[in-house]
């Protein structure tokens, strides 16, 4: 019988990696969204032929733990009836899906016509059929008003297209653009098949099976001494979210209590606040991969992301809560509930392990554009990457990253690049660039968050937002400033001003709108006064820190 070899354990854990990593660059280069080409929200992932994860490329953090649920539900779903050559999509939230939008691909891997693998890519659409362009529709309150629900189906089946079941989807779609990067996923999914396939014929399925089981072991082992080191007890944190799209002046809780027994970790949002009318809700795959997404901010980074990381690990999300809607609530926003939870989180677990936890992040707020440009007359759709990145939380030791985004992408999605944005988009854009003073002040500041502004180059444009940063700044800690509230303004060609709601949605808006969007920074750790005056009075130079706020926030006087 073989027995695992370290050395070759560690072959195997770099190649799996080296696969997705080769599978995402792949779609980067293939795709023609900006969405995925450019912000590269997608995630590619390779599984065993049970759906345990071996690894993943999560370019979008939110995305990294969602793969591997509908992994299993299909080859549950198509027990017995999985063939070499089949290619399975899925986007159904109500089958472990996570967001309507993150449409993924399946294809199963063979050897000697024996199921061993699974690679999959999971990635942002442009649009997903439903009520309104884009799939962000504030207004909806069940799941047939977001999307076209895309349950597992197979759109190629033992090397062959249903052309049926292709037509069916993309008549339901509104942009070819998505026909194209449907495909350029397909195509990393053969990439990673080839791959791994490789590495089979190279060391056979036995030392495979032999190696996958043994790193799945020394991971777990790695994730049980990083939680050995919080200390046991039960520690509970609150986040919030605002509107639920519907009733002016709703609010949400999201409560998490977390257990820490020896080498274990359970997450129960058990006292966390009803599921909402609007699409203000999540899914469990959704909440749980936030869950984890914030629990690695906190432990080894060079762990592989595998099986045994997440075994150590309960995650208790009860049906009907806002964080796992029943069927057939919407979800659309359930990916950006990620920012509350993550603060309930850190919040619970900052007074117990301070060293290893940040101040809070620039909350959501986000703007998504659809309409036609008049000089091509061709449909877009722009989600607003570039304005919505604001600062990351500080923590002992080290500033927040200036510009990073919100905490579900935690640096994952890339800005537009300035002249793709006006190729792609008729708007022109007039200002891009970080804010002075939009961090929150600490002996660590939070990181800057930034101002942009651009005029609407379509006529009858729509206009969605959606998130929560308008209503509370990213928090401090242990003595840190908050930073600014988020802002969203459009200014008519007649000189209205429109302030949208957090959630809305809005028709007909002019060519030559000016838009203007401040995202704010992250939260401040430690008393500001306690500041290296070095690096302030340096800050203070470069226009970071104005005189006035080294003055009053940090008692420093230029």
């Amino acid at each position: 019988m073989t027995t695992a070899d370290p050395i070759l354990m560690s072959v195997f854990a770099r190649t799996f990696k080296s696969i997705t990593d080769e599978m995402s660059i792949s779609v980067q280069k293939t795709t023609r969204s900006p969405i995925l080409c450019e912000a590269k929200d997608f995630v590619t992932g390779l599984y065993d032929a049970e759906g345990n994860m071996l690894e993943q490329t999560e370019n979008l953090p939110i995305l990294a733990f969602s793969l591997a649920p509908v992994c299993r539900y299909i080859r549950e779903f198509f027990d017995g009836d999985i063939h070499e050559g089949d290619v399975i999509f899925h986007n159904d939230v109500f089958s472990m899906g996570n967001q309507n939008n993150d449409v993924a691909v399946y294809r199963p891997v063979f050897h000697k016509g024996e199921l061993v693998a699974w690679t999959a890519v999971k990635g942002h659409q442009a649009d997903i059929g439903g009520a309104v362009p884009g799939g962000y529709n504030p207004n909806a309150t069940e799941v047939w008003q977001e999307a076209i629900r895309i349950p597992p189906v197979k759109v190629v089946e033992k090397g062959k297209l249903r052309r049926d079941v292709w037509d069916l989807i993309f008549a339901n779609i509104r942009l070819d653009i998505v026909q194209h990067d449907m495909r350029a996923q397909m195509g990393a999914c053969t990439i990673g098949a080839r791959r791994i396939t490789e590495l089979l014929d190279k060391y056979g399925l036995e030392t495979f099976q032999v190696h996958k089981e043994a790193l799945f072991e020394a991971t777990r082992r790695m994730m049980e001494a990083e939680i050995a080191t919080i200390p046991n007890g039960t520690y509970s944190g609150e986040g919030m979210v605002y509107f639920d799209g519907h009733h002016q002046g709703t609010e949400f809780t999201i409560r998490v209590d977390i257990t820490v027994e020896d080498r274990r970790i359970k997450f129960d949002y058990s006292r966390t606040d009803a599921q909402t009318d609007g699409f203000v809700n999540g899914t469990f795959t959704s909440s749980a991969s936030a869950t984890i997404l914030t629990l690695l901010q906190m432990v080894n980074p060079d762990m592989p992301h595998n099986e045994g990381m997440v075994q150590p690990v309960e995650i208790v999300i009860p049906e009907g809560t806002i964080l796992n809607a029943s069927y057939p609530k919407a979800t659309t926003f359930g990916n950006h509930l990620c920012p509350p939870n993550a603060d309930a989180i850190i919040r619970a677990l900052a007074p117990v392990i301070p060293d290893r936890v940040t101040a809070g992040w620039n909350n959501l707020l986000c703007s998504l554009t659809t309409g036609v440009d008049p000089e091509k007359g061709d449909k877009y759709v722009d989600i607003g990457f570039m304005g919505l990145k604001g600062g990351s939380g500080a923590m002992r030791g080290t500033d927040g990253y200036d510009h990073i985004g919100m905490i579900d992408a935690s640096g994952g999605v890339l800005d537009q690049d300035y002249e793709m944005f006006e190729q792609q988009t008729p708007h022109r854009l007039v200002r891009h660039e970080y804010i002075p003073d939009s961090a929150g002040a600490g002996q660590w500041r939070g990181g800057l968050g930034v101002v942009t502004e651009f005029v609407i180059g379509s006529e009858n444009t729509q206009f969605v937002t959606f998130g929560d940063g308008d209503f509370e700044p990213a928090f401090g800690l242990f003595g840190g400033h908050d930073s600014i509230l988020n802002i969203i303004k459009l200014t008519y060609p007649d000189g209205t001003e429109v302030v949208p709601r957090n959630k809305d949605l809005i028709m007909g808006v002019p060519r030559g709108t000016f838009y203007h969007q401040l995202a704010g920074g992250g939260g401040g750790y430690g008393d500001p006064k306690s500041r290296d005056r070095k690096l302030l009075a340096q800050e203070v130079r470069d226009g970071i820190i104005t005189a006035q706020a080294a003055r009053e926030l940090y008692g420093y006087e230029a």
